[in-house]
């Protein structure tokens, strides 16, 4: 008896958690201190859940070799998203953002060439916000009897998985020569609900995140290009 009323208790404290994380929200939001959010509109494409606001023209990707990769900035605004992360925390995942995007990028150009050599994008990267997986509990939640539905409707559903970490920032690709802006959005990238191995680590879902954006990055700049 006693042990069926821990188990009852358990699955109503699950239950109340996965309710506020239902009703939550850690979307990216169009940053007050970041220019190019001004010219960003409502994402009506299929990645609007990943990138609610965005900007962009017509561009023929295919004539840019090189890209020039800023430092990251970690975004200090009021509207920032980081909540209790520290500001450790948010440098070893800014250095972890540059060298992925860096790597990522060089699949398709030549990251970082001297200025002239060809024609150049320019790429600025705003850490706007994360969050880290709570250790041990994120892991468990995908098994237990209360987390593990609603993580396994979250995976097909390509939602976040309760108590996981997550990675948000804004994206600015410029034409290195002229300045003009082609592309920039928000974005918000974490692990598929059902990656126990992103809940290893505080920060690996975070870092998880980065690498699905840089891959998400590439693809959209990297059409028709050698």
């Amino acid at each position: 008896m006693v042990r069926l009323t821990q188990q009852l208790s358990h699955a109503l404290i699950l239950t109340a958690v996965i309710t506020a994380a239902g009703c939550s929200s850690t979307s990216p939001v169009k940053y007050t201190g970041i220019g190019a959010t001004s010219r960003m509109t409502p994402n009506t494409a299929d990645d609007s859940d990943r990138i609610p606001f965005r900007y962009a023209i017509p561009v023929d990707w295919s004539k840019y070799r090189n890209i020039i990769l800023d430092p990251i900035e970690i975004y200090g605004g009021s509207d920032a998203q980081f909540n209790d992360l520290s500001q450790e925390d948010r440098r070893n995942l800014a250095d972890y953002m540059q060298k992925k995007f860096a790597e990522g990028l060089a699949q398709k150009f030549t990251v970082n060439a001297s200025a002239g050599t060809a024609p150049s994008l320019r790429l600025k990267l705003s850490l706007t916000g994360a969050e880290t997986t709570p250790q041990v509990v994120g892991t468990f939640t995908k098994f237990d009897l209360a987390g593990g539905p609603y993580n396994i409707v979250q995976s097909v559903r390509g939602g976040r998985g309760l108590m996981s970490g997550y990675v948000n920032y804004a994206v600015e690709v410029k034409d290195d020569a002229t300045g003009e802006l082609l592309l920039a959005y928000v974005a918000e990238q974490y692990p598929n609900a059902m990656n126990v191995g992103a809940t290893f680590g505080s920060m690996s879902a975070a870092e998880t995140g980065v690498d699905k954006g840089a891959e998400q990055l590439l693809e959209k700049i990297s059409l028709n290009s050698r």
